[in-house]
């Protein structure tokens, strides 16, 4: 989401962090595989946001400038965890998205998607979300998780062929 006009950085981040924070919070749970655990990063990010306010150029890509942050936030905190040997970052596969769709059979679709790409590697899981979910192209993703197109490219083939191979087995067909 593009800011335009916006002189101050910091009132178009305070201004900004609304409108971005469904998405913040989709990319942070799909980074951290648990709803609590996503909240928390989501939070943490928009205090950072705030806080390092002065580093954003406003008429840029604030939702870019979020998921990156929240992408360190989450690495500090697994070195932080690996450091302190505990558990307190596990992934929990029974957490759920709580999504308003209007729809019972699209929410329990949404639910069942969301479940296995959730069972996803956490690499494959915050590509796919990024393209598939969020929209972004395999170079502005690349870019976000500073790695290479051709890994962004590789992580989504993987992701695709899981999810398919996962679909399949759950309705019984052969494709």
């Amino acid at each position: 989401m593009r800011l335009w006009g916006k002189k101050d950085p910091h009132q178009a981040v305070r201004d900004g962090i609304p409108a971005c924070f469904d998405r913040l919070w989709r990319f942070c749970v799909a980074l951290t595989g648990q709803r609590a655990l996503g909240d928390d990063l989501a939070q943490m990010t928009c205090l950072r946001a705030l806080e390092k306010a002065d580093q954003f150029t406003p008429g840029t890509h604030l939702d870019r400038w979020l998921f990156v942050m929240a992408r360190r936030l989450w690495l500090n905190e697994l070195r932080r965890d690996a450091i302190r040997q505990t558990e307190s970052f596990s992934a929990n596969a029974d957490d759920q998205h709580p999504a308003e769709i209007p729809s019972t059979e699209t929410n329990i679709m949404a639910r069942e998607v969301f479940q296995k790409m959730n069972a996803l590697p956490e690499a494959q899981r915050v590509t796919a979300l990024l393209v598939f979910v969020e929209g972004y192209t395999y170079a502005e993703t690349a870019d976000m998780l500073d790695i290479p197109p051709g890994t962004v490219m590789s992580r989504i083939s993987a992701a695709r062929k899981t999810l398919a191979t996962q679909m399949e087995a759950a309705t019984g067909t052969d494709a």
